[in-house]
């Protein structure tokens, strides 16, 4: 029978190969993700090649405080930015819509109306559960295999390595970060989430949630 002494030792042990294991995993996805979408995000408006369609990646507007959600609004200026510079023609809202009382796209496409982006030049989808589902769907369901991916530079570049695995041409236009204080705990939840997307990728092969018929961007429906 072990020893209390004994059974201390073993789970120290395998805290610290947990720890080092947990690290590893970070550091090579961080790597990977970096390298993936090195060269393939922008700051400015006045550089960034032009595309057809801005995928615009979804989060919640308001905080549970009431407080605005700084990452959504710098999120919908950048890509009012691009629609009004000429740099894209559509703006392609994707985000969480899993019940009637949560509903991402919608407050993404009322946000880019109030800045004068036309209703006819953004289409949403509705079924972007993920940022795996967003970019993908936006090839196989609107049928798009190159646009601008929206969103702060750390999300920019995870979406940019889904997207080179599954064959899509996307860059990245950079919204304003959220600084330290407002963006601490996304920052620390974007860790885990490079690790997932690389299992994803990697691994599990992870499929969008749902497809469905194809869309045309600014065409009929397919």
């Amino acid at each position: 029978m072990l020893r209390k002494r004994q059974i201390k030792r073993i789970i120290a042990v395998s805290a610290i190969v947990i720890a080092v294991g947990v690290t590893a995993a970070i550091l090579v996805s961080r790597h990977l993700i970096l390298e993936s979408a090195s060269g393939r995000t922008y700051d400015s408006v006045d550089v960034v090649p032009n595309h057809k369609v801005a995928l615009v990646l979804g989060c919640r507007r308001y905080l549970d405080s009431g407080g605005e959600n700084k990452f959504f609004a710098n999120r919908i200026r950048a890509a009012q930015a691009l629609y009004k510079a000429g740099k894209v023609d559509y703006i392609l809202v994707s985000g969480d819509n899993h019940c009637v009382d949560y509903d991402e796209p919608s407050a993404m496409k009322q946000a880019l109306m109030e800045l004068n982006v036309r209703e006819e030049h953004i289409m949403c989808d509705y079924a972007g559960f993920s940022t795996l589902d967003s970019v993908v769907r936006a090839n196989r369901v609107f049928l798009e295999d190159s646009f601008i991916v929206v969103s702060q530079q750390f999300h920019n570049e995870r979406a940019i390595y889904i997207s080179r695995h599954h064959g899509i041409d996307a860059i990245g236009f950079n919204a304003t970060e959220v600084n330290a204080y407002n963006g601490f705990m996304t920052r620390c939840r974007e860790q885990l989430a490079r690790v997932k997307t690389v299992l994803d990728v990697h691994v599990i092969n992870r499929q969008p949630r749902f497809l469905g018929e194809p869309i045309v961007i600014g065409g009929d429906e397919a």
